[in-house]
């Protein structure tokens, strides 16, 4: 009966608002502007009476904007927040109260040795009124430098415009002549009131604390900390958690996690005293719901016979549980509450070809819910659905350049490894062009390695089909989400089997007569560009062409980037030491490579040092082969910036065109 009572009523598509606010809107004349542009929609979040809409949204270049909707009335956007994006950037923004919103900053500068992160929290009105940091005020006694000042652990939603805080406290040292020196020092939890600014201490700061989760109604349950090593400051790689009883201040052991055993609590469920954990199960992270009640009972709640479980699903302002979600071929939701899971089919009946539904908030009533829907070949949408009128109104798109462009259908396929290894990954050929045969063909290997791509729409293999190229995105093993056995000991240290994974995903694509084996093209970011090169070591005739964007080139390079950071001893055990660092290092073995390359980095890359791409590129040079590098400069790993994106898709283009030797461009 709901589902024929609902209806798409569109109140805006606020393409051409969101352009004033955010997104210059120059000349899209490439296909490069088109796919380069950042989504419309960065992080959205409903007000508490269900009349707003917040979202960040690109502006020109890397500018990130806040902006606000009035989504009864209409009328111009508010502008909250700007951030230039040299270097703060927005990262999110989160209705307190209706008029009042919690936005975080983030951004990476050059320290004198080392880059650093760092991230902010400020209050602002929806009309960029009465801007107040949240964290504590820094000084120029600080006895350390202050990278995060803080997180919102519980929103409070009962408590109208006070949230829970985690605050970074920092001492003071070296202060004379005054007995006002802070001594305050470590994460502490303070109830503030982000309207009149007023504080007030629930957990006193410890050093001995990384994070806290609460319960959603206010009560701290669970801390967290990752242990040092010795007196040497690095960190150790397991993580200790101790938790409450309902109405204790003790903390009780509860768990710990070393990366291969033990259990990660990732939400509180204050209905029914318990935590919601991450456990291994045949090799698998499972779900568990485990009491909160000093027996620790543990429940077995959900688990794949094929795959890695990774989250929950969580709805209101109290961040309730209400699903688990995975996934294999495709993404999916087993939700809990009977009620989200009839309203999830009635929505996906609703928005006919957008499978890809997820809840994103609701208002405080949990009356009105903000709606995500996507696909293979749709950005995706923002909707707001309004439970008491059984309305459906689309609000917003995540990428309107795009709206009237022919976009591919991504089709899961497994191929063989050298070994008969079934290797799963997605296939995406150009658009209207399904039955294709013999196209120019380009493996694009995902980041990580650690990571997995999924079914959905993805920018940069649209692009690429856009042009004309059958794409395959391998989740070569080394790929995180299939288990411990897929997973291996990482894609550096069994960089031969990932990366044979890689280069058997050309191999099949030219004997399913996909692709024509004298044009096929190597494309990928961050570990996926240590693929690109790699793979072009391992063979050196197999891609005619390698781009890679911010790769690793050199592993024992990549153990140094890491000194002066307090993890720089997990790193060298995960990169580990042997002939491998040598041999699966694409900086030591370039002589091998013989396809052109072409490279991209942004010099603020924290993830992937900028020296990595500038030694190999150098190397290449001075052995007389094709090589481009381009550094962009003050931007980090993702290259977080729009023209650059399409510079760089255009670029990848012409490379492409002048050596593999692509069919014209799909018409739009």
């Amino acid at each position: 009966m709901l589902a024929r009572m609902l209806f798409i009523a569109v109140i805006a598509t606020l393409a051409g608002p969101v352009a004033d606010a955010g997104e210059s809107p120059k000349a899209l004349d490439s296909a490069g502007a088109l796919f380069g542009m950042r989504e419309s929609v960065q992080s959205i979040d409903i007000s508490p009476d269900g009349t707003r809409v917040a979202y960040i949204t690109p502006g020109p270049g890397r500018t990130s904007v806040a902006v606000v909707a009035d989504l009864v009335n209409g009328g111009p956007l508010l502008t909250a927040l700007r951030a230039s994006g040299n270097p703060d950037r927005l990262s999110w923004c989160k209705f307190v109260t209706n008029q009042r919103l919690i936005c975080r900053v983030v951004g990476q500068v050059k320290g004198p040795d080392v880059l650093v992160a760092y991230a902010r929290l400020a209050a602002v009105d929806i009309d960029g009124k009465n801007f107040a940091t949240l964290g504590e005020e820094g000084s120029s006694y600080d006895a350390r430098l202050r990278q995060f000042d803080g997180d919102i652990i519980d929103w409070l939603p009962d408590d109208d415009g006070v949230v829970l805080m985690a605050r970074e406290y920092i001492p003071e040292e070296g202060k004379k002549g005054t007995l006002l020196v802070r001594k305050k020092d470590g994460v502490g939890i303070d109830r503030v009131n982000v309207v009149t600014l007023k504080n007030t201490m629930v957990e006193s700061p410890t050093r001995t604390v990384d994070y806290f989760l609460s319960d959603g109604r206010g009560k701290i349950r669970i801390k967290s900390w990752q242990p040092k090593r010795g007196g040497s400051g690095q960190l150790d790689s397991r993580e200790v958690y101790h938790y409450r009883l309902p109405d204790s201040k003790e903390w009780l052991p509860f768990s710990s996690w070393d990366g291969t055993d033990g259990m990660i609590p990732i939400a509180i469920d204050a209905e029914i005293n318990s935590a919601y954990v991450k456990k291994k199960l045949d090799g698998r992270m499972a779900l568990y719901r485990v009491k909160l009640d000093g027996t620790m009972a543990t429940e077995l709640v959900y688990k794949s016979d094929t795959v890695d479980i990774d989250g929950v699903v969580r709805i209101g302002r109290g961040a309730r549980v209400i699903g688990v979600t995975f996934a294999e071929e495709k993404r999916s939701v087993i939700y809990f509450d009977s009620s989200y899971r009839q309203l999830a089919t009635v929505l996906g009946k609703a928005i006919p070809n957008l499978p890809i539904i997820g809840f994103l908030g609701s208002s405080a009533d949990n009356g009105k819910l903000l709606v995500y829907a996507g696909s293979d070949s749709d950005p995706g949408r923002y909707f707001v659905f309004d439970k008491s009128a059984r309305t459906l109104n689309e609000i917003l798109l995540a990428r309107p350049a795009l709206e009237n462009v022919a976009l591919a259908s991504v089709r899961p396929v497994t191929y063989p490894a050298s070994d008969g290894t079934m290797v799963p990954g997605y296939l995406t050929l150009p658009p209207n062009r399904s039955d294709a045969r013999n196209l120019p063909a380009v493996v694009l290997p995902h980041g990580g390695p650690s990571a997995r791509d999924e079914w959905g729409f993805d920018w940069l293999s649209q692009f690429l089909a856009h042009e004309g190229y059958a794409v395959l995105q391998p989740n070569y093993r080394g790929s995180a989400g299939f288990g411990d056995a897929w997973l291996q000991e990482n894609g550096f240290k069994s960089w031969r089997t990932s990366i044979g994974d890689v280069t058997a995903a050309a191999h099949w694509m030219s004997t399913e007569g996909i692709a024509d084996p004298d044009r096929i093209a190597i494309v990928g970011w961050s570990y996926g560009g240590y693929a690109a090169l790699q793979s072009g070591v391992l063979e050196p005739g197999l891609f005619k062409a390698l781009v890679a964007v911010a790769p690793v080139t050199d592993l024992e390079l990549l153990k140094k980037d890491a000194h002066g950071y307090t993890n720089a001893r997990i790193v060298a055990e995960e990169l580990g030491s042997g002939a491998h660092i040598v041999e699966g290092s694409p900086l030591q073995n370039f002589n091998q490579i013989a396809a052109p390359v072409l490279m991209f980095h942004g010099d603020l890359d924290l993830n992937v040092s900028v020296e990595q791409s500038r030694k190999m590129d150098a190397k290449l040079r001075a052995a007389g082969k094709a090589c481009e590098l381009v550094v962009y400069e003050g931007l980090e790993h993702s290259l977080v910036d729009s023209d650059v994106r399409a510079q760089m898709l255009d670029r990848i283009a012409a490379f492409l065109r002048a050596n593999v030797s692509a069919t014209a461009s799909v018409s739009n």
